[in-house]
This record gives structure tokens, sequence and C-alpha cells, in this order.
């Protein structure tokens, strides 16, 4: 006699009734990401990151030395049209992302735009720095 039996109501009916109460949960609404394109030249480096439905103003970078670090805060917008939200997906919160460069960067002559959702930074690499030896006694 076989010990696994088919009932009525079995294991082949239970996985359609989990995806679809999956499928009913709300969205993920998690820190959106920040992506990043990385291009080099001679002269230093373009970076060109997505950040889609910010305003120009809620956008902070910030360069030390090769880490640049990059961050913003999305804000809820205030209705005041007495319309009723049916469905919510964009994202409300900060994110930031922070990467690092094979050389420093000279942050004073580092160029932002933002437009169509898009940040592009020319980030000019730094002069060397005056290293010196240590003598050591």
């Amino acid at each position: 006699m076989n010990a696994l039996t088919r009932s009525e109501r079995g294991f082949d009916d239970f996985f359609p009734e989990f995806f679809r109460r999956f499928s009913r949960m709300p969205a993920y609404d998690g820190p959106a990401e920040i992506r990043v394109n990385v291009k080099e030249d001679d002269k230093g480096y373009e970076v060109r990151a997505e950040i889609p439905g910010a305003k120009k103003e809620d956008i902070r970078v910030s360069v030390d030395g090769n880490v640049v670090s990059i961050s913003t805060e999305m804000k809820e917008e205030k209705e005041t049209s007495g319309k009723r939200m049916l469905m919510k997906e964009l994202y409300v919160g900060s994110s930031a992302r922070s990467f690092t460069l094979p050389h420093e960067v000279d942050g004073r002559a580092a160029v932002a735009k933002y437009e169509n959702g898009v940040l592009t930074l020319h980030l000019p690499r730094a002069k060397e720095s005056m290293g010196r030896a240590i003598k050591i006694e």
C-alpha cells in the first residue's frame, strides 16, 4: 500500500493558492536604488546616476579623496484635491550610494548637473599629492 495518497484538496492545490496570495500583496516600498555608470578618461571620471523622481534641491553629492557619495530624500507630495488614493507605489524616503574611484578627485573642480532624472558628475583627477620620504631612525 502506498503511504503517500492524494486527498480531495491536497498538496497540488496548495501552490496555486500560495502564489495567488502573494500576487495580492502590496509592492515592496524599500529604498530606491541609485544606479551608476562610471567612465574614466585621462583627465578624470564621468559618473551618471539614475535618480528618477528626485528634485535637484533634494540631492546631495560629496567627494572625500577618492570616495564619492550620493544621497537623496524623496518627499511625499501633499494632495489637496480631495482625491482618494487607490494605489501607491512611488517610493518616499531616503536613498544613498557611495563608491570608491581608483584615484583621488579634485572636489573643487567637480561639476554636477541633474536633468530628466539623471545626475551627471564630471570629476577631474586630483594632481599627484606631494609625498615625502620618511627617514627611519
